[in-house]
């Protein structure tokens, strides 16, 4: 395992007045990359060959690392070039996507933004369950196996997988014939079937807040609100009723985009709560907690109570919606900022103030 020692080491032979910025090319690449250049640093993009398009038309990568697959990301060479580019690593989905968290947690010899720790309670349901539970958050009930379904509940595989795969069911019968469906649609394996977790379908508004939990400030701050646009499930309402009913349409929730959400202002004391309370608890777990980006996925129901399903330690591509526009982040730090410049500022004045390696893991 990576210790504290091992960053402080690799920090030490840094020129830090030349410290970089860099993540891999996809998520949320460019809202951390226009954040790193709004606060003077350099940027750093490990990409795939295919990809570099993007970051032609948005030429906001310093340096293009080209690689064929992003568990590249291990290859002691690269990372030894990361490392002579003084480079800082900021996670985002496609981290815990292509690598394993023991990978992360083990074989990445380049400092993180972030509490590495942290990226196991999020990799594992049950975890994540008994950390949301332990700070006081209501959650929807979870199920063992699909033969204890009595009501209406969503299938999900674990990890960052943007909702491929998602269904809905509710009896065990239903679960195996749509389980079935999504195998056959390559979007299932058979051996998924043991990995997949059953949790209770909360019906209401899906919501997704995004905090800042900062070392320097030492304060959680909510700096954007969004909710996914998701297919195929938001498109079904185009579908007449008879029609999805003759055409036993089974909807999936893979993600292609995000809406910002402003929420009403009596919602936001819980949401403030909700956060304070994930962190404390975050302390507990994995000191000295959450270090920088995280959001919590809820649901508020039509009583107005709030259902939390699952978190994300780390920063999430509902961010990218706020990018120069948030009207959190504007509230509190006036106009221009977002998460990705938030990390920026966190980095930078960490390096001020000779605090570097607290934020870093």
């Amino acid at each position: 395992m990576i210790t504290g020692k091992d960053i402080a080491e690799i920090l030490g032979k840094y020129n830090l007045d030349k410290l970089a910025i860099g993540t891999l090319g996809s998520h949320s690449s460019l809202n951390i990359f226009k954040g790193a250049k709004e606060e003077g640093f350099r940027t750093v993009c490990i990409c795939k060959e295919q990809d570099t398009i993007l970051y032609k038309k948005f030429p906001l990568a310093d340096e293009l690392i080209i690689v064929k697959d992003f568990t590249e990301l291990l290859n002691p060479a690269l990372q030894e070039k990361l490392r002579i580019l003084n480079t800082v690593l900021i996670p985002h989905g496609s981290f815990t996507a292509y690598l394993s968290t023991e990978q992360l947690t083990d074989s990445l010899y380049v400092p993180m933004f972030g509490n590495r720790q942290l990226l196991h309670w999020e990799a594992n349901r049950k975890s994540q369950e008994e950390w949301l539970r332990q700070a006081g958050l209501r959650l929807p009930e979870t199920f063992k196996t699909p033969d204890d379904i009595d009501r209406l509940v969503i299938a999900k595989l674990p990890g960052a997988k943007g909702g491929r795969g998602y269904f809905l069911a509710n009896s065990p019968e239903s679960f195996y014939k749509k389980f079935g469906e999504m195998v056959k649609r390559g979007l299932l394996r058979e051996e998924d079937v043991g990995k997949i977790h059953l949790q209770e379908y909360a019906l209401g508004v899906n919501v997704y807040p995004s905090y800042f939990s900062s070392i320097i400030k030492d304060d959680v701050e909510l700096l954007a609100v969004d909710r996914r646009y998701e297919s195929a499930v938001d498109a079904i309402g185009k579908i007449p009723a008879g029609e999805q009913l003759e055409i036993d349409v089974n909807p999936t929730y893979t993600i292609v985009g995000n809406f910002p959400i402003v929420l009403r202002e009596s919602l936001l004391p819980e949401f403030l709560r909700m956060g304070e309370n994930v962190h404390r608890k975050a302390r507990e777990l994995a000191p000295p907690g959450i270090i920088g980006p995280f959001c919590l996925e809820t649901v508020v129901t039509d009583d107005l109570k709030i259902y939390t399903f699952e978190i994300s330690a780390r920063i999430v591509a509902g961010t990218n919606v706020g990018i120069g526009t948030s009207p959190y982040a504007y509230l509190r730090y006036g106009p221009n900022m977002y998460m990705g410049r938030r990390i920026a500022l966190e980095l930078k004045e960490a390096r001020e103030q000779g605090r570097l390696q607290e934020v870093l893991a």
